[in-house]
């Protein structure tokens, strides 16, 4: 059966495929059952399924299969993912702005910055300016 995605924009991923995108993240792979378990207020296993393959007509994941099941996996780098996820972020919640953005990470009383941390931080910052001035 081939899965047809009709959207306007196929990278956009909807709560619950960001959810499942999140479970695959973390386990590196896992089939569908696995998947379910990682989620919150949960769906059946088949919708689960649905939407993995949903995320492979997308083109986020692909697929192998382990006797009868099928064990998906990311297929960008979780680093890659994670830059994109926090540009959607900051132009959310922060206009945009990674300054509102560490603001308001820092001004949290649960937040903590070890000195370690801090220094690499700093490095980073020293090693951006150039590309900036």
């Amino acid at each position: 059966m081939r899965l047809e995605v009709n959207v306007a924009n196929p990278t956009h991923l909807s709560r619950r495929e960001r959810q499942i995108m999140d479970s695959l993240y973390a386990r590196g792979e896992a089939g569908a059952t696995q998947v379910l378990e990682d989620l919150p207020d949960p769906p059946t296993r088949t919708a689960v399924r649905t939407i993995l393959r949903i995320l492979e007509a997308k083109g986020h994941v692909k697929h192998r299969q382990q006797g009868r099941e099928f064990i998906y996996s990311p297929i960008a780098p979780r680093e890659r993912s994670g830059q994109s996820a926090l540009r959607r972020v900051l132009q959310t919640f922060f206009g945009g702005s990674l300054e509102k953005a560490l603001a308001a990470h820092f001004t949290d009383p649960k937040a903590t910055l070890s000195p370690a941390e801090r220094k690499r931080l700093t490095e980073l910052i020293k090693q951006a300016r150039p590309k900036q001035d």
